[in-house]
Protein backbone atom coordinates (compact mmCIF):
# COMPACT_ATOMS: atom_id res chain seq x y z
CA UNK A 1 0.00 0.00 0.00
CA UNK A 2 1.50 3.35 -1.38
CA UNK A 3 0.11 7.10 0.97
CA UNK A 4 0.63 10.08 -0.43
CA UNK A 5 1.93 13.14 2.16
CA UNK A 6 1.81 16.44 1.03
CA UNK A 7 3.84 18.40 3.26
CA UNK A 8 3.97 22.17 3.33
CA UNK A 9 5.05 24.32 0.47
CA UNK A 10 8.88 24.67 0.46
CA UNK A 11 11.22 26.90 -0.90
CA UNK A 12 14.28 26.67 -1.73
CA UNK A 13 16.30 25.27 0.76
CA UNK A 14 19.10 27.86 1.76
CA UNK A 15 22.79 26.92 3.59
CA UNK A 16 25.99 28.74 4.36
CA UNK A 17 28.52 29.35 2.18
CA UNK A 18 31.29 27.30 3.27
CA UNK A 19 31.26 24.11 5.37
CA UNK A 20 34.57 23.21 7.55
CA UNK A 21 35.26 19.10 7.07
CA UNK A 22 34.69 17.43 10.38
CA UNK A 23 36.21 14.14 11.50
CA UNK A 24 34.06 11.66 9.83
CA UNK A 25 32.90 13.46 7.07
CA UNK A 26 33.02 12.63 3.35
CA UNK A 27 32.43 14.77 0.32
CA UNK A 28 29.22 12.66 -0.34
CA UNK A 29 27.88 13.10 3.25
CA UNK A 30 28.34 17.00 2.84
CA UNK A 31 26.66 17.40 -0.18
CA UNK A 32 23.63 15.45 1.02
CA UNK A 33 23.45 17.63 4.05
CA UNK A 34 23.35 20.72 2.43
CA UNK A 35 21.32 19.07 -0.84
CA UNK A 36 23.85 19.90 -3.24
CA UNK A 37 25.44 17.18 -6.14
CA UNK A 38 28.51 16.01 -4.86
CA UNK A 39 30.08 16.72 -8.50
CA UNK A 40 29.94 20.43 -8.13
CA UNK A 41 30.89 20.34 -4.38
CA UNK A 42 34.11 18.69 -6.20
CA UNK A 43 34.48 21.49 -9.01
CA UNK A 44 33.65 24.53 -6.69
CA UNK A 45 36.73 23.36 -4.37
CA UNK A 46 39.29 22.02 -6.81
CA UNK A 47 38.54 18.19 -5.71
CA UNK A 48 39.47 15.65 -7.93
CA UNK A 49 37.86 12.24 -8.86
CA UNK A 50 39.40 10.45 -6.21
CA UNK A 51 36.93 13.07 -3.67
CA UNK A 52 39.65 12.91 -0.71
CA UNK A 53 39.07 15.83 1.71
CA UNK A 54 40.56 16.81 5.07
CA UNK A 55 39.26 17.58 8.03
CA UNK A 56 39.54 21.26 8.92
CA UNK A 57 39.58 22.05 4.71
CA UNK A 58 36.73 24.94 4.65
CA UNK A 59 34.87 24.06 1.34
CA UNK A 60 32.41 26.48 -0.57
CA UNK A 61 28.91 25.60 -0.81
CA UNK A 62 28.00 27.45 -3.67
CA UNK A 63 30.10 28.87 -6.71
CA UNK A 64 31.11 31.89 -5.87
CA UNK A 65 31.19 31.24 -2.04
CA UNK A 66 33.95 33.01 0.51
CA UNK A 67 36.17 30.53 2.26
CA UNK A 68 37.01 31.42 5.64
CA UNK A 69 39.31 33.80 6.19
CA UNK A 70 42.53 31.90 8.57
CA UNK A 71 42.02 32.64 12.30
CA UNK A 72 43.70 35.59 13.84
CA UNK A 73 47.61 34.93 15.00
CA UNK A 74 47.43 34.22 18.80
CA UNK A 75 48.43 37.91 21.23
CA UNK A 76 52.21 38.28 21.82
CA UNK A 77 53.72 35.92 24.10
CA UNK A 78 50.93 33.41 24.02
CA UNK A 79 52.19 30.39 22.00
CA UNK A 80 49.68 28.89 19.47
CA UNK A 81 48.68 25.32 20.09
CA UNK A 82 49.85 22.68 17.72
CA UNK A 83 46.42 20.83 15.98
CA UNK A 84 47.42 17.37 15.45
CA UNK A 85 47.09 16.37 11.99
CA UNK A 86 43.66 14.72 10.93
CA UNK A 87 43.69 11.64 8.43
CA UNK A 88 41.83 12.20 5.17
CA UNK A 89 38.59 10.91 3.93
CA UNK A 90 39.31 7.26 2.41
CA UNK A 91 39.47 7.63 -1.26
CA UNK A 92 37.03 5.23 -3.20
CA UNK A 93 38.03 3.21 -6.14
CA UNK A 94 35.29 4.00 -8.86
CA UNK A 95 32.17 2.55 -10.05
CA UNK A 96 32.48 0.16 -13.67
CA UNK A 97 30.41 1.38 -16.23
CA UNK A 98 27.54 -1.24 -16.54
CA UNK A 99 24.04 -2.07 -17.30
CA UNK A 100 21.71 0.80 -16.46
CA UNK A 101 20.67 0.36 -12.80
CA UNK A 102 17.36 -2.48 -12.16
CA UNK A 103 16.18 -0.93 -9.00
CA UNK A 104 14.19 -2.99 -6.58
CA UNK A 105 12.84 -2.44 -3.36
CA UNK A 106 14.55 -1.93 -0.20
CA UNK A 107 12.05 -4.15 2.06
CA UNK A 108 9.52 -6.70 0.85
CA UNK A 109 6.54 -5.38 2.42
CA UNK A 110 5.15 -2.79 4.15
CA UNK A 111 2.91 0.60 3.42
CA UNK A 112 5.12 2.63 1.96
CA UNK A 113 4.30 6.70 2.53
CA UNK A 114 5.41 9.35 -0.16
CA UNK A 115 6.60 12.41 1.75
CA UNK A 116 7.69 15.63 0.54
CA UNK A 117 10.18 16.86 2.06
CA UNK A 118 9.58 20.27 3.69
CA UNK A 119 12.89 21.57 2.35
CA UNK A 120 12.22 20.00 -1.31
CA UNK A 121 12.47 16.46 -2.59
CA UNK A 122 10.76 13.51 -1.66
CA UNK A 123 11.03 10.18 0.00
CA UNK A 124 9.24 7.10 0.73
CA UNK A 125 8.67 6.09 4.70
CA UNK A 126 8.28 2.74 4.11
CA UNK A 127 6.89 0.42 8.05
CA UNK A 128 8.05 -2.94 8.87
CA UNK A 129 9.54 -4.94 11.53
CA UNK A 130 12.15 -3.95 13.76
CA UNK A 131 15.32 -5.75 12.75
CA UNK A 132 13.16 -6.76 9.55
CA UNK A 133 16.33 -7.06 7.00
CA UNK A 134 16.95 -3.93 4.57
CA UNK A 135 18.87 -4.52 0.91
CA UNK A 136 20.27 -2.47 -2.03
CA UNK A 137 18.18 -1.22 -4.16
CA UNK A 138 20.84 -1.30 -6.38
CA UNK A 139 23.89 -2.49 -7.24
CA UNK A 140 26.89 0.17 -5.99
CA UNK A 141 29.22 0.85 -3.95
CA UNK A 142 28.91 2.21 0.10
CA UNK A 143 29.91 6.09 0.22
CA UNK A 144 28.62 7.04 4.16
CA UNK A 145 27.66 4.80 7.16
CA UNK A 146 26.74 6.61 10.29
CA UNK A 147 24.54 9.22 12.50
CA UNK A 148 26.03 12.09 11.20
CA UNK A 149 23.42 13.71 8.93
CA UNK A 150 20.22 14.92 11.03
CA UNK A 151 16.89 13.72 10.81
CA UNK A 152 18.37 10.16 9.24
CA UNK A 153 19.28 8.19 12.01
CA UNK A 154 21.79 5.46 11.44
CA UNK A 155 22.03 5.86 7.29
CA UNK A 156 23.75 4.54 4.60
CA UNK A 157 24.48 6.01 1.14
CA UNK A 158 24.90 3.80 -1.89
CA UNK A 159 26.56 5.61 -5.38
CA UNK A 160 24.41 4.03 -7.97
CA UNK A 161 26.57 5.82 -11.16
CA UNK A 162 27.70 9.27 -11.53
CA UNK A 163 23.88 10.37 -11.64
CA UNK A 164 22.48 8.47 -8.95
CA UNK A 165 22.62 7.66 -4.91
CA UNK A 166 20.33 5.61 -2.44
CA UNK A 167 19.76 6.38 1.21
CA UNK A 168 18.25 4.15 3.93
CA UNK A 169 17.84 5.91 7.14
CA UNK A 170 17.14 4.98 10.65
CA UNK A 171 18.84 1.50 10.41
CA UNK A 172 19.24 -0.61 13.39
CA UNK A 173 22.32 -2.69 12.17
CA UNK A 174 24.53 -2.16 9.14
CA UNK A 175 25.85 -5.01 7.87
CA UNK A 176 28.37 -3.15 4.71
CA UNK A 177 31.24 -0.76 5.13
CA UNK A 178 32.47 2.69 3.52
CA UNK A 179 34.02 1.22 0.39
CA UNK A 180 32.07 -1.76 -0.16
CA UNK A 181 30.20 -2.61 -3.35
CA UNK A 182 27.17 -4.28 -3.32
CA UNK A 183 24.54 -5.45 -5.17
CA UNK A 184 21.13 -5.05 -5.84
CA UNK A 185 19.11 -7.61 -3.26
CA UNK A 186 22.17 -7.68 -1.03
CA UNK A 187 21.33 -7.09 2.83
CA UNK A 188 22.73 -3.90 4.08
CA UNK A 189 20.75 -3.58 7.01
CA UNK A 190 17.97 -4.07 9.39
CA UNK A 191 15.17 -1.71 10.49
CA UNK A 192 15.05 0.31 13.25
CA UNK A 193 12.74 2.86 15.13
CA UNK A 194 12.28 6.35 13.72
CA UNK A 195 11.71 9.56 15.22
CA UNK A 196 7.94 8.17 16.34
CA UNK A 197 9.43 5.03 17.88
CA UNK A 198 8.14 3.05 15.29
CA UNK A 199 10.08 0.64 13.17
CA UNK A 200 10.59 2.06 9.43
CA UNK A 201 12.57 2.84 6.83
CA UNK A 202 13.14 6.49 5.30
CA UNK A 203 13.94 5.71 1.92
CA UNK A 204 15.67 8.48 -0.84
CA UNK A 205 17.17 7.91 -4.23
CA UNK A 206 19.10 11.46 -5.58
CA UNK A 207 19.29 11.99 -9.03
CA UNK A 208 21.93 14.58 -9.24
CA UNK A 209 22.00 15.51 -5.29
CA UNK A 210 18.09 16.51 -5.52
CA UNK A 211 15.94 13.72 -4.06
CA UNK A 212 13.08 12.76 -6.59
CA UNK A 213 10.30 10.66 -6.79
CA UNK A 214 11.39 6.68 -5.66
CA UNK A 215 7.93 5.31 -6.89
CA UNK A 216 9.07 6.76 -10.60
CA UNK A 217 11.80 4.53 -10.25
CA UNK A 218 11.16 1.69 -8.22
CA UNK A 219 8.97 -1.53 -9.92
CA UNK A 220 4.90 -1.22 -8.95
CA UNK A 221 3.96 -3.47 -6.22
CA UNK A 222 1.71 -6.34 -6.67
Amino acid sequence: MIVLVLGACASKPTHPATYTVKRGDTLYSIAWKHRLDYHDLARWNGIGRDYLIQPGQVLRLTPDGRVAKTSSPPPAGKPAKAVPKQPASRPLPPLPEGAPIQWQWPVDAGRATLTNRPNGGQGLTIEGRSGQDIRAAGSGRVVYTGTGLLGYGQLVIIKHSETYLSAYGHTQSVAVHEGDAVTGGQRIATMGAGPQGTPMLYFEIRINGTPGNPLSLLPQRR
